[in-house]
């Protein structure tokens, strides 16, 4: 089983961080390779991918979620098996600390070859870098996470 984790400062408050990040269905916004996630229930949604020509679909389920602290998944479908964790950590009023933890399972000769040359280390860190710009971009004015 590969692991990712990777960490990023983000110059907002903890809570704008967390709502930002329980808006699953904007991860097509700052998520390379994510084309929806359309929110099924309040655990639940159901994800579009294209990574490196690869097409997939599947769901995640939310397996623990504590307001302003962390949210946890895994995957519901069997071609996709992966898990992971987003944690918050308020570094002080205005800024905080995202760490994501994700665990996969590679399947097949394209994704074994990209877990050794490290394509999801380096797709998860550029994600984390989009979504601080894009949080900070919403929180300086030009819009509040939520907004259409």
């Amino acid at each position: 089983m590969g692991r990712v984790e990777e960490s990023i400062d983000v110059d907002v408050p903890v809570r704008v961080v967390y709502d930002q990040w329980t808006s699953f269905e904007r991860f097509p916004e700052f998520m390379e390779g994510v084309e929806e996630v359309r929110q099924l229930d309040d655990l639940h949604a159901h994800w579009r991918t294209k990574i490196a020509g690869l097409s997939r679909e599947f769901e995640t389920e939310i397996t623990e979620r504590v307001a302003d602290e962390r949210v946890s998944w895994r995957t519901s479908s069997k071609n996709v098996k992966h898990t992971g964790t987003v944690s918050l950590r308020p570094i002080d009023a205005t800024r905080t600390r995202v760490t994501m933890i994700m665990e996969f399972q590679p399947t097949g000769l394209a994704e074994k070859a990209a877990d050794k040359l490290g394509v999801l280390d380096r797709m998860v860190s550029g994600d984390l870098r989009r979504f601080k710009h894009f949080v900070e971009e919403r929180s300086a004015g030009r819009g509040t996470p939520g907004d259409g």
